[in-house]
């Protein structure tokens, strides 16, 4: 990777089939693929379609490996500890649904978790018997030992597996991973993370975080296509874990059972190395710093200009910002709908999220953003504040 990044924002803009009309602040919700990535996917089709039978016996099983070989050297894995899936919720079910649990023994969620993954504990819970605790996470501007102590305090003998974010996404916390993950192994309980906004936001070495399962999206911010998704699990923690989709590989072992669960496209999955490349050529560490520095800036700005605050210090903030909106009155979740719809409407999106009894807004900053993005965003916003009945006059 060459030390020097190339120029970001509007000037790189064309790399991406983005609606020019449309201002996009909202990469974290589904990403956004460049239409290099594309093309490289589109070519995966072509081999495929051009001999089916040939390509799934002959040319999949090799590339698939392949491509899990390259995503894992990105990740700090090894090729055999990692195996592809659609996306964060199929392997939050995958390693969740294959957990032994008994009545009365404990699952141990956050209060910021993603709601797919609660329903999924949710589910498991309801079928085995096990009950649903939860670490409160201190909101706005969480401190990192705060949350480790909540975590901590939150343990019973009954606990069993805590399911961790790693960067939450409703609040775009960056949370302390590591030492959460810690602090869990030793009082003996197994740590599945969700790390959907995890990859190409942060920097990532799984086997040094020390999670007994990580599972992450390459759609996101590294910039693979849609359907492209990775399982980590330790090597002592890969027996008896099974995907949603039991195959031909029933028994034959990890690799083997999620490497082919039936025909499918993988050309998502087989994309992912050309989305490293990218992800890389635009200056990779470099611009994950760049990133955060954005959202930080745009952060600060709406909250100016909106006279109200962000969601989390520097210090726990990634590529994503959070802004409390000045509603009036308390917030729940269909009022926040309703204010998102508001900006669908207007020409741009923001995901808004109810926590505690405030909405807060949340923006994304990728390589295509630049700083105009959000003050073009902020005018939008109190435009749309104004026209909201439940605003306060300002």
């Amino acid at each position: 990777m060459s030390a020097a990044m190339p120029a970001l924002g509007a000037a790189i803009r064309h790399e991406w089939a983005l609606d020019p009309d449309f201002l996009t602040v909202n990469h974290g919700s589904y990403g956004a693929t460049p239409k290099t990535v594309l093309a490289v996917q589109d070519e995966w089709r072509r081999r495929m379609e051009a001999q089916p039978t040939r390509f799934m016996a002959r040319v999949l099983p090799g590339a698939l490996r392949d491509a899990a070989a390259k995503l894992s050297r990105f990740i700090g894995a090894t090729g055999e500890d990692v195996v592809f899936v659609e996306n964060a919720t199929a392997g939050c079910n995958a390693v969740l649904r294959s957990f032994s649990l008994v009545p009365g023994d404990e699952i141990l969620v956050l209060s910021h978790v993603y709601n797919a993954v609660r329903n999924i504990v949710r589910h498991v819970a309801a079928r085995t018997g096990a009950v649903v605790t939860v670490a409160e996470i201190p909101f706005p501007r969480p401190d990192g030992w705060r949350i480790i102590e909540n975590l901590a305090h939150a343990f019973s003998p009954r606990t069993r597996v805590a399911v961790l974010d790693h960067i939450t996404s409703g609040s775009g916390l960056v949370l302390p991973l590591a030492q959460m993950i810690a602090t869990c192994h030793a009082a003996g309980i197994c740590v599945v993370v969700d790390g959907a906004h995890g990859p190409g936001q942060v920097t990532l070495d799984l086997p040094a975080l020390g999670a007994d399962w990580y599972i992450g999206n390459c759609h996101k911010w590294l910039m693979a296509p849609k359907g492209a998704a990775f399982l980590y699990a330790r090597p002592d923690r890969q027996k008896d874990l099974h995907p949603g989709t039991i195959s031909h590989g029933y028994g034959a072992g990890f690799r083997a059972e999620f490497d082919w669960t039936g025909t499918f496209d993988p050309s998502a999955y087989l994309a992912v190395p050309a989305a490293i490349s990218f992800h890389q050529r635009l200056g990779g560490t470099q611009l994950q710093a760049r990133n955060t520095a954005l959202a930080a800036e745009a952060a600060a700005l709406l909250a100016r200009r909106l006279h109200t605050e962000i969601g989390a210090a520097p210090d726990m903030a990634g590529a994503m910002g959070l802004v409390r909106l000045p509603l009036r009155g308390p917030a729940d979740a269909a009022r926040a709908l309703d204010f998102r719809q508001r900006l669908l409407d207007a020409g741009t999106d923001a995901p808004v999220s109810a926590l505690g009894d405030a909405a807060w807004l949340r923006v994304s900053a990728q390589a295509y953003n630049e700083f105009s993005d959000y003050e073009k965003l902020s005018s939008i916003v109190t435009a749309a504040l104004a026209d909201d009945s439940s605003s306060p006059p300002r």
